[in-house]
């Protein structure tokens, strides 16, 4: 009797981003058994049409009737359904402090070069001029009053170095 080999198991998230890189690809709207066959037809139609429900759910998608189904629209692109799956999983941990801190500190140097040019920009726009203090001491970061601020690496340190 052969068997049939098993298919890895995709990773937390895999399949809403090529469903929503199909989507992208499209010339416009398109309908759930288009993605199906885009994405080689393995999937059930029925599985197409939840990922697309749930990416609905997550404002990165638009659909519209057409005649008996829906045709489907990107509204957003992978990187945006990518930051929504980590602001979820940040806004489910008690001690988000420590989550952010955790994850800055282990940034590779460009990525933190990165991070540090878009709190910038968002500084420059909100018109503080705070630029280069720690990340624990822009207005959005402040730690509750009556707590020691966890110790934060400042981006205006080089890479390995921290400030507390």
């Amino acid at each position: 009797m052969a068997t049939q080999p098993r298919r890895a198991r995709r990773r937390q998230g895999e399949l809403e981003g090529q469903v929503l890189g199909a989507l992208r690809e499209a010339d416009g709207p398109v309908t759930a058994a288009w993605v199906q066959e885009r994405l080689g037809g393995d999937l059930a139609y029925t599985t197409v049409v939840t990922i697309l429900t749930r990416l609905l759910a997550k404002d990165v998608v638009s659909r519209e009737r057409r005649g008996r189904s829906f045709v489907w629209t990107p509204t957003a692109d992978v990187a945006r359904l990518a930051a929504l799956r980590m602001r979820r999983l940040l806004d489910g941990e008690r001690d988000r402090d420590a989550v952010l801190t955790s994850f800055v500190t282990a940034l590779p140097p460009h990525d933190e070069q990165v991070l540090r040019a878009l709190l910038e920009v968002a500084d420059t726009e909100a018109g503080t001029p705070e630029r280069g203090a720690p990340l624990g001491q822009h207005a959005r970061g402040q730690h509750a009053p009556g707590q020691d601020a966890p110790a934060r690496r400042s981006f205006g340190t080089a890479a390995g170095e921290t400030d507390t």
